[in-house]
């Protein structure tokens, strides 16, 4: 018996967004500065959905309200990365985050 693999970070964002986040071109303007709120910068954030490393579904600066408020209207590329990060927090909760 096999099971199917998990898709991929970056198709769970585009499925349930509509957003392709390789847009991101790791140009890191939408790194903000919250202390004791990021363990890593919010543009870091989407490289690591990118590379689909589930240390993206664990880090502090997903679960941060502050970032979270912080990240509206924030990409110059217009990536809503609010919608994103909803969607990460929901993926990490149905994995068992």
């Amino acid at each position: 018996m096999t099971t199917n693999p998990r898709p991929s970070l970056r198709r769970i964002v585009k499925e349930a967004t509509g957003q392709d986040i390789s847009k991101c071109q790791a140009c890191f303007d939408c790194d903000v500065s919250i202390e004791n709120e990021l363990d890593i910068p919010l543009g870091s954030l989407i490289q690591l959905v990118l590379q689909n490393d589930e240390e993206a579904l664990h880090c502090q600066t997903l679960w941060s309200d502050a970032v979270m408020d912080a990240s509206h209207n924030i990409c110059k590329r217009g990536l809503n990365l609010h919608a994103v990060i909803t969607v990460l927090r929901e993926e990490s909760n149905r994995r068992g985050g």
